[in-house]
């Protein structure tokens, strides 16, 4: 490729699912993450693998959540994901049926493409063994992607109460991600975007949360603790735009997020340059990537994001039964009763348009010493959500060389922008208003409640453990309490909540692993006084194990 200096964009895919696997199938379960590696993680590896195989190296950025990689590395997956898809392909043949019954042949015939697609993916997911991460691994050693991590079960960091819980989600998470790679990562994509800066914190909700008022450290400052040397924020939070928090803020805190110094900072900073973010001690230092708002929106915009085209495959309306799409979003937004058939090979040639306008919009926008676009989406927007977008990125890359736009990872868009400056960052997120209200808000605060008290009463229980407890019965139980607390932890559950896209499993899920670290925690002090387990405890220690049985090694991350 051309190697203008002044162009180049860093594109980040962050892939995660939360822990599914062996939690129900459907609607809500492990179907999610069957129908991500279908339509997503083995479209984008086919992808990838295309683009290298005509002689273009995809040089982007993949983050896989440490909790994903452990659900695609289990060996109860294969069977799983087997069985989703002959699920799949027997809708097809009954769909097929039922629409050539109705005399609807344009429809039915949708049905051949939708069965054509699923061979394809079996195929390919045979072809693999089944190892979805060896398969980017190898894209990684032979230098076409940089891989990072992610938190270990994509807890919402700035809103966790204890530095203990922050420090166990990122050093887990190098852990995990040196174990399926086979090298530690560089960087750290910080769940939602969401950051906070160091200042002193009370807990937002809780009936004790004075006694908890605390001095906490800056993410930047456990990102480098952890040996890594970037992270990424939405530029929402760094244009000017100062959230708003949506519980009561100290002085310290109005002080940390609107100060003069951050103030300033924030309000001039460009998401076509890179930065260095120190923390006000002194004590941690790590590059940032901002996510640029109007690459985002070209994508992700409700409005007039592309996936909203009327000629894309509409993700909301499904036969029923057999969940297949057959319908295209169309004009105006249709209601699901008047959607048009989907045409295929009319929204293919609809993502190659859209890959030209994207470029073309990047030449625009990164004109100048300012030359750098860090473009970042969630990896199931290409393919899941939108259908076609596998087909708009394999369409991009021509189109960035015609532009003479550099794709770069985020260590090569570092390297290549050197970060000039070093700044402070407000708090903030890539959510609705640019805070944590999607997270925390009226339907999610007693889940914040709950797990307050789960990580208080944890890292209290982890005080008195020792070295020599780690191979015993009472390590055993903190391990997997440990793992609960982690599950409480995720992002996904308060989410979901508050979308009330799957509000019933959420609060299921978060309840029965507030339950489940309960007990545990009680059996530890049990353990503790006895020095061994009765029974009764091992049987529910063995199934909470056999469930739940994501990172085997925490033991070696807990008791460091």
């Amino acid at each position: 490729m051309a190697s203008d200096p002044h162009k180049s964009l860093a594109l980040i895919l962050y892939a995660h699912q939360p822990f599914v696997l062996g939690h129900e199938r459907w609607p809500h379960g492990s179907d999610w993450l069957c129908e991500a590696i279908t339509e997503c993680y083995l479209p984008l590896l086919h992808t990838l693998r295309s683009l290298v195989e005509r002689g273009t190296s995809p040089q982007l950025t993949l983050s896989f959540s440490p909790v994903l990689c452990e659900q695609l590395a289990s060996p109860l997956l294969p069977a799983e994901f087997e069985f989703f898809l002959d699920t799949r392909l027997r809708a097809c043949a009954d769909t097929r049926r039922y629409f050539q019954s109705q005399g609807q042949a344009d429809i039915a015939d949708l049905a051949d493409y939708w069965e054509g697609f699923y061979r394809e993916r079996l195929g390919q997911w045979r072809a693999l063994d089944g190892d979805l991460l060896a398969a980017f691994r190898n894209l990684m050693e032979d230098g076409h992607v940089e891989l990072m991590t992610s938190a270990a079960t994509h807890g919402y960091l700035p809103l966790l109460a204890c530095e203990q819980s922050v420090r166990l989600q990122l050093r887990l998470a190098t852990f995990s991600h040196e174990t399926h790679f086979g090298r530690r990562p560089a960087g750290l994509w910080l769940p939602e975007c969401g950051y906070r800066p160091r200042y002193h914190w009370l807990p937002p909700v809780g009936v004790n949360r004075q006694q908890h008022r605390s001095l906490r450290r800056g993410l930047e400052e456990h990102v480098a603790a952890c040996g890594l040397a970037f992270f990424c924020v939405d530029g929402q939070s760094v244009q000017g735009v100062f959230p708003s928090l949506p519980y009561p803020a100290d002085p310290t805190l109005v002080t940390a997020l609107h100060g003069q110094a951050g103030g300033r900072a924030a309000a001039l900073l460009s998401p076509h340059h890179t930065y260095r973010v120190a923390s006000r001690s002194g004590t941690g230092t790590a590059k940032v990537l901002l996510r640029d708002p109007d690459a985002s929106r070209l994508v992700w915009s409700q409005e007039v994001g592309y996936p909203g085209d009327p000629w894309y495959l509409d993700f909301h309306k499904q036969h029923d039964p057999g969940g297949l799409k057959l319908w295209r979003v169309s004009e105006e937004r249709a209601e699901l009763d008047h959607k048009p058939v989907y045409t295929p090979a009319r929204a293919r040639a609809q993502a190659r348009a859209h890959a030209r306008h994207f470029a073309g919009q990047l030449a625009a926008t990164a004109a100048g010493p300012a030359g750098l676009t860090c473009a970042a989406y969630d990896a199931e927007l290409l393919g899941h959500w939108w259908h076609e977008g596998p087909h708009w990125l394999e369409a991009l890359y021509p189109e960035l060389e015609r532009q003479r736009i550099v794709p770069l990872t985020c260590s090569a868009a570092l390297d290549r922008y050197p970060p000039a400056r070093t700044v402070s960052l407000p708090e903030g997120s890539w959510g609705e208003g640019g805070d944590h209200r999607t997270w925390l808000n009226k339907d999610t605060a007693w889940v914040w409640e709950r797990l307050y008290d789960g990580e208080f009463q944890f890292w209290e229980v982890m005080q008195g453990a020792r070295e020599a407890d780690r191979k015993g019965p009472l390590g055993r139980v903190l391990c997997q309490a440990g793992k609960e607390l982690l599950l409480m932890q995720a992002s996904d559950w308060p989410f979901l909540i508050t979308t009330r896209t799957a509000r019933d499993y959420a609060e299921q899920r978060f309840l029965t692993h507030s339950t489940d670290l309960k007990r545990l925690l009680q059996l530890a002090r049990s353990v503790r006084e006895r020095g061994r387990l009765e029974a009764e405890q091992e049987r529910f220690v063995a199934d909470r194990e056999q469930q739940n049985f994501l990172f085997p090694a925490l033991e070696q991350v807990m008791f460091r």
